[in-house]
């Protein structure tokens, strides 16, 4: 397994900072550390902690997942249940005090949320969240809807996109961000055809009227439109920020992270470099007038988003402290920029890219990489690292690895088959990074995946077709052409009798569902006849009502989202499998690496820390501990020696703790929350909060 490598030399440089002692925002705060000053838990009695309390919100359900970082205010615990109702706590006892429900005992409008956000201006308080197509206003002392905000309490995010609102998905599964009178919000919209534009907007935090946008999609006269074919906005969409924002109150700056553009893996419809997909963007909070980018994928078609909201830091660079933004990435490495001037603090370099094998697709000519810090996850997958678990599972992966094409990170896709290495979910991931500002080292967990992309032939659908045809053209890319699916991030749809009635089905292809899109634009007697075929295979002819406005028919779709395992469902590679790695930013060297997670039935026969896929970032406190969850088949929760990486302490949850967590102090006692949700990867869904404390 990995050594745990030392590189402390230099990192005590950045003077302690006082301010975080609570947890106000998704992050921790406006800045995204995950960072608290609270040491009343520490290195020398963590082996004492000990669960003071657990809520069950009693919301779980087959394949829900709780994502959420929570938020405490006051001694109140604000957060997201699996079902996405919101829920206020005594954060002392656990104790209810109000509950708001949106989908009023209803289906629930999605699985996934991260947190909500809460402003205070005078006498009044508010906590925003959103759920389906809504941004939700609640008075926070007793989740009643603000009946001033928008229309009966909420703003329809379908609005003011450009687009039929009645045919647009959206929702938003990161919470927004909080700045003076404003609501931040970024968006989650479909991957593939159609989709929505990820434009950021702002709304009033009293009366819900939208205050600024910044289109994504630069439209005429905007910086950047003409890195796009012409009137792209009004037909392509993606380049949303879904991971989340960090603002620096201060300067009046805002930090978003952007997607990639729709289609994710064939952008024949969308020739050029894609400004602002795959960006970092600096804008000022006031206005949404950008201040500087920087496209760390230009025309992206191996899904590189960034994953997860930059954190704002503070580094030594020549005997000075800079404040800076560091943005880690799913590809495994960690861009780390000036925060006013957005020079990078450690070189770039340029590399040539190959072209595609496909026809109609036009790759950029190069892309850029950072020379510093070296990536925190491995980056080509060669047939000696093939997985030697069995000899069995090695001969095998070997012989598929060989049929595929394989090599450095910009690999085009291609039809027989390309790796994707660190895979479609990273690298980073949604959880985040951590910071220490008392030390200057960065957190960062990490999956170790390889999947696979593969380019089929498309099939339209337009006019008078078939069931099966609509259902290949608009499902098939991520459901598979035989619906297996790549559970659990896209469910097999196979006995859908047994789960779920047809006017449900019925409602989900036209209004969409967590990462599905809806497609009410195909019209009801498609969606009828997509319904029956889902239900019974019957294959009856049906009119498509309208296709997308714009190019946007492409010649090419994927065979799935295929991860590359083992014989026995394992990766097909050798561990570590899943990684956490500590870097001191200031030098951009490793302070320590090791494997993070293990299955159990490996374990107890003799083959442990492999490390697991894992989801769900960490903390990092005064107290020299760095505290997570995450990892999918183990449910532990772990508290590490923030120095040395040193395994401290560590229990198992109800379900995996498949979120960030929170710490906070109550009447002199610090507490460390966290969701344990599980629903990752097929693990055991739950819907437990459990709170950590010393014995009274």
């Amino acid at each position: 397994m990995l050594p745990i490598l030392l590189f402390l030399s230099g990192v005590f440089s950045a003077p302690a900072q006082t301010q975080y002692r609570g947890w106000d925002s998704f992050g921790g705060g406006p800045e995204n550390i995950h960072y608290s000053t609270l040491k009343q838990l520490n290195t020398k009695n963590i082996h004492k902690l000990k669960a003071a309390w657990t809520y069950d919100t009693g919301d779980a359900f087959q394949g829900s997942e709780m994502q959420c970082n929570p938020i405490i205010i006051d001694g109140v615990i604000y957060a997201t249940t699996p079902k996405l109702r919101v829920i206020a706590l005594d954060a002392a006892t656990g104790k209810p005090l109000w509950t708001f429900d949106p989908a009023e005992g209803g289906r629930p409008p999605g699985r996934r949320n991260r947190g909500v956000a809460y402003w205070a201006g005078g006498t009044q308080s508010r906590i925003f969240f959103a759920a389906g197509h809504y941004l939700y206003s609640l008075y926070a002392k007793t989740g009643k809807p603000d009946d001033s905000f928008g229309a009966a309490g909420r703003v329809d995010l379908r609005e003011g996109l450009g687009r039929d609102p009645g045919k647009v998905f959206i929702t938003v599964t990161s919470p927004g961000i909080v700045y003076k009178d404003l609501i931040i919000l970024g968006s989650l919209v479909s991957e593939s055809h159609p989709s929505s534009p990820g434009d950021i907007r702002a709304f009033d935090t009293r009366t819900g009227k939208l205050r600024w946008t910044f289109h994504t999609i630069p439209r005429p006269g905007e910086f950047g439109y003409d890195t796009w074919p012409k009137d792209a906005w009004k037909y392509t969409g993606g380049a949303n920020n879904w991971a989340g924002m960090a603002i620096d109150r201060k300067r009046g700056l805002l930090f978003a992270p952007t997607g990639s553009a729709a289609f994710d893996f064939y952008g024949a419809d969308r020739h050029g470099d894609n400004l602002f997909a795959n960006t970092l963007l600096c804008l000022k909070a006031d206005t949404g007038e950008r201040v500087w980018h920087f496209q760390a994928v230009k025309h992206d078609v191996w899904d590189r988003d960034f994953p997860a909201a930059p954190l704002l830091i503070t580094v030594r660079r020549g005997g000075k402290m800079i404040d800076a933004v560091a943005q880690p990435t799913k590809s495994g490495w960690v861009f780390v920029f000036d925060r006013e001037t957005g020079e990078s603090l450690f070189p770039l370099e340029r590399r040539n890219v190959p072209p595609s094998p496909v026809d109609g697709e036009q790759l950029a000519q190069t892309q850029v990489l950072p020379l510093k810090p070296p990536p925190f996850a491995r980056q080509r997958f060669t047939e000696d690292m093939a997985t030697r678990r069995t000899e069995e599972a090695h001969r095998i992966v070997l012989e598929r690895l060989r049929a595929l094409r394989s090599g450095d990170q910009f690999t085009p896709p291609s039809k027989e088959g390309s790796i994707v290495f660190p895979g479609f979910d990273g690298g980073a991931e949604w959880g985040g990074a951590s910071f220490d500002p008392e030390t200057g080292l960065f957190y960062v967990n990490a999956n170790e995946m390889p999947w696979i992309l593969r380019l089929v032939p498309a099939q339209a659908a337009r006019g008078v077709t078939s069931a099966r045809r609509i259902y290949v053209s608009r499902c098939a890319g991520c459901h598979r052409e035989d619906r297996k699916g790549s559970p659990p991030q896209f469910p097999a749809l196979e006995n859908l009798a047994a789960k779920y009635t047809e006017q449900q089905v019925r409602d989900v292809i036209r209004n969409g569902q967590d990462r599905m899109p809806g497609f009410a634009q195909l019209g009801d007697p498609a969606i009828e006849a997509l319904t029956r075929f889902l239900f019974n295979r019957e294959d009856t002819q049906a009119a498509v009502a309208e296709t997308p406005a714009g190019p946007t028919n492409l010649k090419y779709s994927t065979d799935g989202y295929n991860k590359f395992l083992d014989p026995d469902g394992y990766p097909a590679v050798e561990p570590p499998w899943g990684t956490l790695t500590a870097i001191n930013l200031n030098t951009g060297d490793f302070a320590w690496r090791i494997p993070f997670g293990e299955y159990p039935e490996l374990a107890a026969k003799g083959m442990k820390n492999t490390g697991t896929e894992n989801y769900g970032g960490g903390i990092v406190t005064a107290g020299g501990l760095f505290f997570i969850g995450a990892t999918n088949h183990d449910k532990k929760f772990h508290a590490y020696d923030k120095l040395t990486g040193k395994l401290l302490w560590e229990t198992t949850l109800p379900a995996s703790g498949n979120a960030t967590p929170a710490t906070y102090e109550v009447k002199g006692r610090q507490y460390v929350l966290i969701a344990a949700g599980g629903g990752k990867s097929g693990a055991p869904s739950g819907g437990a909060y459990v709170a950590f404390a010393l014995p009274e």
